[in-house]
């Protein structure tokens, strides 16, 4: 099970590791529910049972079993053992035959590794729907990684060997396909952008290796983000979901699937009703890319972006915080060719808005490869239309490139001149004394902060020493006395902040500082 830690609770891939463990059912006798509970019926057309709608999508619904084969390291011969005598595991605990703890500790033994070093089969147990009758069926990654063996287990029982046609480790998405002799029972996709919270949603999966199990709950909120990858958008629902539901379908009303649960938020590891899906409108042009191609094409636009809060929105004169700041354009990339800069602000692509940094990627990643579109940016105040085409995203992530290679300082260098104050900083132009203290490359120009007063708006910014002030106010800056007249000139325009950039190690970063205005 993959675990996400998020404080005080924890967020929690779904997939199910084969733990024997003990199952203890409590049974409630009595009816505890008084006549006016008894009486009262779902409204605003929710049906009083789901019964016919759930016989009806069970058969749909597999659940996934997975086998990987784990080497391990043969036990060293203990000190002063005879020769070919290997070290001995703990021995399994003696109980009655077909107690559920000797399955237990027989388990947990095997897994802390047998003293023999020979391989084990290790296996984890997840949920999946079938999309064609022709035997495709939709998971998440994670409960197929890595695995040596997949298995699908239909509503019958009826066990099938799968092979995996894609995956996508970015949105957590597979498409199996398992061969049958007879057509499958199938679900079609439904709309996730037409779903409003409040509305009512049915999960079935696997939980905890149990087989079909269906719960039902409501949207609780939509466009979530648990920092599990760059285009979270998640559903969250209160619908009781547990480990082995991942993968499994999240259906509307109507029959249609519009999420795939994958997370839960929890203290516990079980279900306290804070679950999470990818939506219909993210998984199905991915499984439709996984069933045609094997793999995804996402647009890439090249760029690295940040968050535009207050402070730098008011510095770029934009209404309110909204869009994506460019901190940095790649090389050769489609934004360097479709003539984007730093410190543009992308507002609509496409012709679709970009209410904030998070949409861009999902945005750009949607667009199909080639396609030439247009870019509105803000920039020096007013809005300006690009025309970029949109390229295909790389394999390797890490397009920015990082810092220059260091050169061998000089024999002989001048002292660093006295450091210029401003706004809690000490800054200093780039001597090689200095480049060699800070380990700054030589083809990076700016000013060198050497200093961050505790308590100033630099410091609150997280700034720091051995950062390089390389534009501010989108002009580019080589002297103290250039950030200082800055400085200066919005001071006399009653601004309350400035635009600065700041390079660090290679990336680049724009940083709203507050400042007074003048009298």
């Amino acid at each position: 099970m993959i675990e996400f830690r998020a404080a005080p609770g924890r967020l929690r891939r779904l997939a199910v590791g084969a733990v024997a463990a003990a199952v203890v059912v409590s049974h409630l006798v009595g009816a505890f529910a008084s006549p006016a509970q008894a009486q009262l019926r779902p409204s605003n057309g929710a049906p009083n049972s789901f019964a016919d709608l759930a016989e009806r999508l069970l058969p749909a619904v597999v659940n996934i079993s997975t086998t990987q084969v784990v080497r391990q390291e043969r036990q060293p011969t203990p000190p002063g053992a005879p020769p070919g005598e290997r070290r001995r595991g703990p021995d399994v605990p003696q109980f009655p035959p077909g107690s559920p703890f000797e399955e237990f500790f027989r388990d947990f033994f095997d897994r802390q590794g047998r003293p023999d070093g020979a391989p084990r089969r290790q296996q984890s147990l997840g949920s999946g729907f079938i999309i064609d009758a022709a035997g495709y069926v939709v998971t998440n990654n994670h409960v197929i990684a890595e695995a040596d063996e997949i298995r699908v287990i239909l509503h019958d029982n009826t066990q099938l060997s799968a092979r995996v046609v894609g995956r996508d480790a970015r949105t957590d998405l597979a498409l199996l396909r398992v061969q049958t002799t007879r057509p499958l029972t199938a679900v079609g996709w439904g709309n996730s952008d037409a779903m409003r919270v409040g509305d009512w949603v049915l999960a079935i999966g696997n939980p905890f290796g149990l087989g079909g199990t269906v719960t039902q709950g409501i949207i609780s909120a939509r466009a979530r983000d648990i920092n599990a990858g760059p285009y979270d958008d998640f559903l969250q629902t209160d619908a009781a979901i547990n480990r082995g539901n991942s993968g499994g379908p999240m259906f509307s009303l109507q029959g249609e699937v519009v999420g795939i649960n994958t997370a839960i938020y929890s203290p516990t590891g079980t279900s306290v009703g804070i679950g999470f899906a990818i939506p219909s409108a993210l998984a199905q042009p991915v499984i439709a890319q996984l069933r045609e191609h094997g793999r995804v094409r996402r647009g890439w636009l090249g760029v690295n972006i940040q968050t535009v809060n207050e402070e730098i929105a008011e510095s770029l004169g934009l209404d309110r915080p909204r869009g994506a700041l460019v901190a940095r354009v790649t090389e050769r990339g489609p934004a360097e060719a479709g003539q984007i800069q730093p410190g543009d602000v992308v507002l609509r692509f496409d012709g679709r808005e970009v209410t904030d940094m998070r949409r861009l990627p999902r945005l750009v990643a949607e667009t199909p490869v080639d396609k030439t579109v247009p870019v509105v940016v803000w920039r020096r105040g007013r809005e300006v239309t690009l025309d970029v085409r949109v390229g295909e995203l790389p394999d390797d992530q890490d397009q920015a490139g990082g810092a220059q290679p260091q050169q061998p300082p000089r024999e002989r260098t001048p002292p660093a001149p006295p450091p210029l104050e401003a706004l809690g900083m000490s800054l200093n132009v780039l001597t090689p004394e200095l480049r060699q203290r800070f380990e700054i490359g030589e083809r990076i120009r700016g000013v060198l902060i050497t200093r961050v007063q505790e308590g100033s708006s630099a410091a609150e910014r997280g700034l720091r020493a051995g950062d390089v002030i390389v534009e501010v106010g989108q002009e580019e800056v080589t002297t103290p006395q250039q950030v200082a007249a800055k400085i200066q000139q919005a001071r006399a325009q009653n601004r309350r902040s400035i635009l600065v950039m700041i390079e660090r190690q290679g990336e680049q970063r724009f940083v709203g500082l507050q400042v007074e205005p003048a009298g």
